[in-house]
């Protein structure tokens, strides 16, 4: 077995073991951490397969901003573990109907490409090992290429929008008070010390 088709089962391994434990676990903080584990493993499997700026964008946008995003909301929410205890029996038949579905379009999809596990390395498929893809050109060379060539104008406007964006988002929660007293320097500074400053003498 080459290297490449070990890294592929290992870590589709991982990711199904992962995504087990994602709905397994009581504890919600637990799931966020496994699902973080899934997308690490799929941004792997996606990077030996070859496809590099899926592999990045996965980390990026999903690792990077909603897991994590997730999980500050589940700590700052301090979701406790139900205490509804559900009967196994009463939910097991939605759970294998779930399981026959997902299975079925699995085992259709294997048969309408002709894939074969167990012959994997027979079949005439083109597998580029992804330790030598450096004489190759990548797919995100690629894509850059794309994006700053032909639709650079495009992809400025897609800038240029979602930065509008957000700053109508910092202007929409921007709440501004009138019964807040606020500091001005250009009164302070205007002021007369004379007509400020007031001496009492004290006498007894």
């Amino acid at each position: 077995m080459s290297p490449d088709i070990f890294l592929f089962f290992l870590l589709s391994s991982l990711s199904l073991l992962s995504s087990l434990m994602v709905i397994g676990s009581s504890n919600a903080v637990h799931s966020v951490l496994f699902l973080i584990l899934v997308f690490c493993n799929m941004a792997g499997l996606l990077l030996t397969l070859g496809a590099e700026f899926l592999s990045f964008l996965l980390l990026i946008v999903y690792v990077g901003a909603i897991a994590v995003l997730f999980l500050f909301v589940v700590m700052m929410l301090n979701v406790k573990t139900n205490s509804i205890k559900l009967n196994i029996y009463s939910i097991s038949p939605v759970g294998i109907l779930i399981f026959m579905i997902l299975f079925n379009q699995f085992i259709i999809s294997f048969y309408d490409y002709g894939f074969d596990l167990l012959n994997i390395e027979r079949m005439e498929i083109n597998l580029i090992p992804w330790a030598v893809e450096n004489n190759y050109t990548s797919n995100i060379k690629a894509i850059g290429l794309v994006f700053y060539t032909n639709y650079s104008l495009l992809f400025l406007l897609c800038g240029i929008i979602l930065l509008i964006a957000m700053i109508g988002a910092i202007t929409l929660t921007m709440h501004q008070r009138k019964d807040v007293k606020k500091q001005r320097i250009e009164i302070q500074l205007s002021r007369d010390p004379s007509k400020i400053i007031k001496f009492v003498e004290f006498r007894n």
